[in-house]
């Protein structure tokens, strides 16, 4: 295991060097000019040249490309373009209200789906089961955002029962206050592809050989599916999860942005908007570095799932 986990290591040292140099060219050549944008289109030609220097553009390419990667293995971004707040300061202060949201979010995800998709497995073929694949179906085809303009008119307008927006100091009154409406949005939007989804896996398993022997041997047919079914549609079922895991990130962008959630996803928008390079490149960065730990985390994690898996 430590030998596996050590290569693993090794070999995502080349994997965020190319992520590295990617981002730092495309900012480079395609960005556009971070003195014009900085500028304004009133600054001059000797405001722009100034604010080039400040910057170190006017540096050598490969001297740009050493700060940058420097600022990477130091986790030293600068300071914000836009506000000239530190951007360390800023992933510390944003990042908390972000997690507040979306591991909620994930958890329940996945708690719900699975038993769901275990129980129309079980039930497969049956009315009850054509009925949740159906209704399934018909949630896949509705937009989050119509989701959260009914959720907002129903729940927060109409009865009362969440406020709209808003968002406080105090972790404890933003998980029963502010959160609960847009976990419970969320949830219900991610609830059917998940529930198609650990279905598909859990149909797949029941068809192989050594479900055919354990109902030969007599065992009923929740016998098979809690304790051989399951276990052997955990592979593709953790790495659905691990997929998931920095979609927190990712998903944060319009649930933030829709309830006024001051997070990291709802700065990251602000941020393109403001072409604030040092943010947008910090969050590509970081975001990159959690794809790759996710990716093994979840890797050593079908090991314990399933003994007969063998990490090379």
């Amino acid at each position: 295991m430590a030998a596996y986990l050590l290569r693993r290591l090794w070999q995502m040292v080349p994997t965020l060097a190319g992520v590295v140099l990617l981002v730092f060219f495309l900012f480079k050549y395609f960005g556009g000019d971070p003195a014009e944008l900085l500028g304004g289109l009133n600054a001059s030609k000797e405001q722009i040249e100034a604010i080039r220097q400040q910057l170190g553009l006017d540096r050598p390419v490969w001297f740009q490309l050493w700060i940058f990667v420097k600022q990477v293995v130091t986790f030293d971004w600068g300071k914000s373009w836009a506000t000239n707040e530190a951007v360390s300061n800023l992933f510390a202060t944003r990042l908390p209200a972000t997690l507040t949201v979306m591991v909620p979010i994930l958890i329940l995800d996945t708690v719900l789906a699975l038993p769901i998709a275990m129980w129309v497995a079980y039930r497969r073929g049956s009315l009850t089961d054509r009925a949740i694949m159906v209704c399934s179906t018909v949630a896949l085809s509705i937009s989050l955002l119509v989701y959260v303009i009914i959720g907002q008119y129903v729940f927060a307008f109409q009865l009362g029962w969440f406020p709209v927006q808003g968002w406080s100091d105090s972790t404890w009154t933003n998980l029963v206050t502010y959160a609960p409406l847009p976990v419970l949005l969320v949830v219900l939007v991610s609830l059917a592809p998940q529930t198609r989804l650990y279905r598909s896996f859990l149909l797949d398993e029941l068809g192989q050989d050594y479900v055919r022997t354990a109902r030969a041997k007599g065992m009923t047919e929740g016998v098979v599916l809690f304790r051989h079914v399951l276990r052997n549609a955990l592979i593709p079922i953790l790495t659905n999860i691990g997929l998931a895991l920095p979609g927190i990130f990712v998903g944060s962008f319009l649930i933030e942005t829709f309830f006024s959630i001051p997070g990291l996803g709802r700065e990251v928008l602000l941020a393109v908007n403001r072409s604030d390079f040092p943010v947008i490149q910090a969050v590509t960065i970081y975001l990159a570095m959690i794809t790759m730990s996710v990716n093994l985390l979840t890797d050593v994690a079908f090991k314990f799932a399933d003994p007969r898996v063998v990490l090379k």
